[in-house]
């Protein structure tokens, strides 16, 4: 998944949610998010995942589960 502002607006849409976690590009030009918080909100944000901002392009979205925990907030790394 990747596309114009996507990192950016999956933060936004996360925060708004009120999940925490981060995104991040991979080196091979994926885009990676991890986020935790209440299965409904989860869900919402894998459902946004496939659309993502205008302008994006969503090849695939793939859900796993996460064991790790994750730093309260969201947040985009680099």
């Amino acid at each position: 998944m990747q596309g114009v502002y996507y990192r950016a607006a999956a933060a936004e849409r996360a925060a708004a949610l009120e999940l925490h976690g981060w995104v991040r590009n991979l080196p091979d030009g994926r885009v990676e998010a991890v986020a935790a918080g209440p299965i409904e909100a989860l869900t919402e944000f894998a459902a946004w995942l496939w659309q993502g901002p205008p302008g994006a392009r969503v090849d695939s979205v793939e859900v796993e589960e996460w064991t790790e925990a994750v730093a309260d907030g969201f947040n985009v790394q680099r």
